[in-house]
């Protein structure tokens, strides 16, 4: 058996992995990044990039539908779903393989092939060849999807979102289990490809908002256009060569059933944790088996353990996965000086038509106390109606004392970008006085965004140096 000795290693070679590497290397460590599966980060592979191509193809099939309500009459057209999921392999395989060549193109002495188990605090064995030595240690192992109980008897027959993008065709029927992010942007987008699409939740909650009123909106808007079951128990799946006899409980306590072509799992994700032999470090392990952890050193209690991405179970994100490998390998390298990192504003963004967006502190976050809250609605804003997408509600929150804007959820047309324009105000700590003195473009969706600060500000009430110097008075605000 080899051993090897390192600075730092690595275990897992996705976003966190491959910037706690370069930060190690940065420091002027010698990393060691460990991988025993593909290279090519999740977000690559199976989720960020290949969602978003299959999304990209139910927007155009979505607008070719309702090209009617603008006067364009399409006389004949149609999807072929395996040329939709072909460009969707395709695309997912150029950014894959840019990442793949990226890593295979780090230097030999840096890589190393196959599964990590710890022997002790610092030490871990490589399947049974290579044992390494390490001064600290980085998990980025990342998640995977979480299959229910019930469902593990056809765990061979059912779909999780990475087995999405591998259809070589569009099934006739599916059932979506689970109306979180992934199952409602997975769901729509299949829908408007032409499956026909049911979605089950043993809550009655879409998407991960938290505001009432959104929710509200949110269940108003999908369940006029997707068939929703909610407050359902999935008892079992029976297999049988047409597909899935899915069987569950309803609200009223009645059993249901029906069949399905294919059945697609998105309950979740779960870290992966289980396999790398956490009670030989050292940590106190909670009941889940995980270990204490601080999102801003991203340390396990005061071992010289660094958890990074989406293992963390802190923010299953890309961008706060990248974060959080360059704090890990950065106080990694530099234990026991060790320093805690300001986090960025919260951001997240769901690709569901119209989009799902929550900025800094969640409703569910708020003393509802201490803050006011502004609202549009898009029905009747401008630019919503010019497109023909008026539906959806923004509510932006703000701190009753110093006027600042603290968060936002929302559920509105192309939200991916008013979101993040909210999300710097938040960071930047601006004031909603100060937000309404920004430029604002006419007609564009943003005025809607100026419509909800101006609510706010009435209700804040200022005065004195809030006093607002709102200009702009263009119609359609």
């Amino acid at each position: 058996m080899k051993t090897r000795e390192v600075d730092v290693a690595i275990i897992g070679a996705g976003t966190a992995g491959l910037n706690a590497r370069r930060a190690v290397e940065r420091e002027g460590g010698r990393p060691l990044l460990i991988e025993d599966g593909p290279y090519g980060t999740t977000c690559a592979r199976v989720g960020c990039m290949p969602s978003k191509l299959l999304i990209a193809a139910a927007d155009v099939a979505h607008e070719i539908a309702g090209a009617g309500r603008f006067g364009i009459d399409v006389a004949e057209w149609e999807v072929d779903g395996r040329a939709a999921l072909e460009r969707v392999r395709s695309e997912r395989d150029r950014f894959a393989g840019f990442v793949v060549r990226d890593t295979e193109a780090l230097p030999e002495e840096q890589r190393l092939r196959g599964r990590a188990r710890f022997a002790g605090p610092t030490t871990l064995m490589i399947d049974d060849h290579t044992r390494v030595e390490a001064r600290a240690v980085v998990i980025a192992t990342g998640s995977s999807p979480f299959v229910p109980p019930p469902l593990d008897g056809v765990r061979d027959r059912i779909m999780v979102n990475d087995d999405v993008f591998e259809m070589d065709r569009l099934p006739a029927s599916l059932a979506v289990v689970g109306t979180g992010i992934i199952g409602l942007e997975l769901g729509q987008a299949l829908k408007r490809l032409g499956v026909d699409v049911t979605f089950f939740s043993n809550t009655d909650a879409l998407g991960p908002v938290s505001d009432p009123e959104v929710r509200r909106v949110i269940a108003d808007v999908l369940g006029s256009e997707l068939k929703i079951v909610t407050h359902a128990s999935i008892k079992d799946a029976i297999a049988d060569q047409a597909g899935l006899w899915l069987r569950w409980t309803d609200s009223d306590g009645n059993d249901r059933e029906e069949e399905f072509e294919q059945v697609l799992v998105a309950a979740g994700r779960r870290p992966n944790l289980s396999g790398l032999g956490l009670d030989q470090t050292g940590l106190a392990l909670d009941e889940r088996g995980h270990p204490p952890w601080d999102p801003r050193t991203t340390q396990a209690g005061d071992a010289r353990i660094f958890i990074a991405g989406d293992v963390s179970g802190h923010i299953p994100l890309l961008h706060e996965a990248a974060d959080e490998g360059r704090i890990a390998g950065q106080n990694a390298m530099l234990y026991p000086e060790v320093s805690a990192h300001l986090r960025r504003i919260p951001l997240a963004v769901a690709f569901t038509d119209p989009q799902i967006a929550m900025v800094g502190q969640r409703y569910d976050q708020l003393d509802l106390a201490t803050v006011e809250i502004g609202e549009v609605s898009f029905e009747d804003q401008g630019r919503a109606r010019v497109m023909g997408q008026n539906r959806g509600l923004l509510r932006i929150y703000a701190d009753r004392e110093c006027c600042s804007i603290i968060g936002a959820e929302m559920f509105a047309p192309r939200a991916e970008h008013m979101s993040h324009l909210l999300a710097w105000a938040v960071q930047q700590r601006m004031l909603v006085t100060r937000s309404l003195q920004m430029p604002f473009y006419h007609p564009v969706l943003e005025e809607g965004m100026r419509t909800a600060l101006r609510d706010l500000a009435a209700k804040l009430k200022v005065t004195g140096e809030c006093r607002c110097e709102d200009m702009a008075m263009a119609p359609g605000a």
